[in-house]
């Protein structure tokens, strides 16, 4: 490689690298962001709701008791220790979030777009920067994804394809990456390939499936569309 072409190579790499972080401060990675922060708000919200109900139930029926009976200190302070120990259990229960491969078949369809949007905004940063943009590319189509498949029931063969890609077989592909060594990503495989281009070849599959997927329910609504216009224009059309 000549110096002009090794300058060059530099040039586009410090490019890329800001690039990158102009995308995490304004562009589609910004968004994922704010998505992810509003999904964490409303979990910790829930998660305190519920931990606040479990307290007042407690203290209503501490109170209660004390009305029939007297507790004394003791009572009383076994009371308090059982409603801490309540809410903070409630607390903690709602606001982890269970792994992308063990959440609910019962889970509809929609939150199973949010919670594969945020599967993958926590694991973006593990992966190489190729595997990164189409990563990114996938979360920019799945508010499209989760406009058409809320209005789908689980069971439909389409949904369930598309949620087997999001809670199995791509966090399945990321999972075992991340289990890979560094020092072996690299290495080619018979086939001439490494572990990152396995990885990219993987997720563009991925995306692609997505893609279909959505595109065969869209045009189920532009087909169900369609249709009704015919009706109405066949019943109520005026012939001249």
């Amino acid at each position: 490689m000549s110096e002009t072409d090794a300058k060059v190579t530099k040039a586009l790499a410090r490019f890329d690298r800001v690039m990158a972080v102009v995308d995490e401060r304004e562009g589609p990675i910004a968004t994922q962001a704010r998505q992810e922060r509003q999904r964490t708000i409303r979990r910790y919200g829930k998660a305190t709701r519920n931990a606040a109900l479990a307290l007042l139930a407690i203290s209503i029926a501490t109170i209660a008791l004390g009305v029939v009976t007297p507790i004394g200190m003791f009572g009383f302070l076994a009371a308090v220790m059982l409603a801490v120990a309540v809410a903070g259990l409630l607390f903690m229960w709602g606001a982890r979030e269970e792994p992308m491969t063990s959440v609910s078949k019962d889970l509809p369809n929609g939150e199973m777009v949010q919670r594969f949007g945020s599967y993958l905004y926590q694991n973006r940063r593990a992966l190489p920067a190729p595997a990164q943009e189409v990563v990114d590319s996938i979360s920019g189509k799945l508010g499209t994804l989760k406009q058409t498949l809320e209005r789908i029931d689980p069971m439909d063969p389409d949904a369930q394809d598309a949620r087997r890609l999001m809670s199995v077989h791509l966090p399945g592909l990321i999972d075992r990456y991340a289990k890979v060594p560094a020092a072996y990503r690299q290495e080619a495989d018979g086939e001439g390939k490494t572990v990152d281009q396995r990885l990219v070849e993987g997720l563009s599959a991925t995306r692609t499936a997505l893609g279909e997927v959505s595109e065969r329910l869209a045009k189920r609504d532009v087909d169900a569309f369609s249709t009704q216009g015919r009706f109405i224009e066949s019943k109520y059309g005026q012939t001249d």
